[in-house]
């Protein structure tokens, strides 16, 4: 346990400590605050299809009004 003073001094160490799975808690004024836990990288596969059947795009999604494309220096088919 690292109180507040310490944390800010010695913060790259702590990090450290937490990377290396050892438990880093700060306190402040001894009792408990916080928790120093690194951050890992989420494993599971994503899964699609949240969102199906919720959405719906428009047939004519893909086309410009008259003289946006040209606007923007764009040549259409």
């Amino acid at each position: 346990m690292a109180n507040i003073h310490e944390a800010k001094s010695q913060l790259a160490r702590l990090i450290e400590h937490a990377m290396n799975g050892e438990e880093v808690i700060i306190a402040k004024a001894g009792h408990p605050m916080v928790r120093l836990v690194p951050i890992r990288p989420d494993e599971t596969p994503r899964q699609g299809g949240q969102w199906k059947g919720r959405v719906r795009i428009a047939k004519d999604f893909d086309s410009l009004p008259d003289g946006i494309a040209a606007a923007f220096g764009v040549d259409l088919p």
